[in-house]
């Protein structure tokens, strides 16, 4: 009789969560599902934080890194590795919700797939909390194969989450309290440009950071010929992060020099 322990039991429900993932985003837009891709329906609602098409490639870098993360924690001396019991659970979570997400986006359940995504935002966030990403140094192979994956799907959950959220606003035709839309949105990139600043300066996380810098610049390059004042206000606040996250590096970089 063959016997299985439960971190073995993790790491097949990994691979199992990552590939329930990416088949259904493979049927999403191979089918597509309902008969529209998932681009189409966020066009469908349209609003002034959604970035150029080509911003949304990311999701191609976020399999490729979760991939590398099931391979690394499929090897031999990974097997006992401690993040199989802190996050195991939580990402095969995370796979469920963003799996179903994508059939809830599809048939157009607005409010049922915010909610599947604050599941999946919630669960990214309790996995980037216990694996300390960013508190404390790691083996550059952990890093790598590990934090840097989770790191990049945060990032892009969180800019996504609030995306869901103006989406959703958009299909009750909300009136935004009075406030004009572009009022709106520079409140929202600033409230996402305020929360990375506060990860560059706790946890020194550059590939988290990375992500809403990349997707301001989606923000800027779509709303260049549209809204004048988001545009620039999304240029701005990559640049600011792009400055900050150098001045931190540097400074880092300083410490260690001066220490030695």
């Amino acid at each position: 009789m063959v016997n299985i322990t439960n971190k073995e039991l993790l790491i097949v429900g990994n691979i199992i969560g990552l590939a329930l993932t990416l088949f259904v985003n493979f049927l999403a837009n191979a089918l597509p599902l309902n008969g529209i891709t998932t681009g189409e329906l966020s066009d469908s609602y349209p609003n002034l934080f959604v970035p150029s098409g080509y911003v949304f490639a990311i999701w191609g870098a976020i399999y490729i890194l979760l991939f590398i993360f099931v391979v690394f924690q499929v090897l031999p001396k990974q097997r006992n590795a401690e993040f199989h019991k802190q996050i195991s659970g939580l990402f095969i979570i995370s796979s469920l919700a963003n799996s179903l997400w994508i059939f809830l986006w599809h048939y157009e359940q607005v409010l049922f797939s915010l909610v599947t995504m604050l599941v999946l935002l919630a669960s990214l966030i309790l996995i980037y909390w216990r694996l300390e990403i960013g508190l404390n140094p790691v083996p550059l192979n952990l890093k790598l194969a590990v934090h840097t994956p989770f790191s990049v799907y945060l990032g892009w959950i969180t800019v996504a989450t609030v995306a869901n959220v103006t989406a959703f606003l958009v299909s009750i035709n909300w009136d935004g309290l009075g406030i004009s839309e572009t009022i709106w949105t520079l409140i929202v990139l600033t409230v996402a440009t305020i929360i990375t600043i506060v990860i560059i300066l706790q946890r020194k996380d550059i590939a988290y950071t990375l992500v809403p810098i990349w997707a301001f610049i989606g923000i800027f390059i779509k709303q260049i010929e549209n809204v004048m004042e988001v545009s620039l206000f999304a240029a701005i606040c990559a640049l600011i992060l792009i400055v900050l996250l150098a001045v931190r590096l540097a400074y880092e970089k300083y410490k260690t020099q001066i220490s030695k």
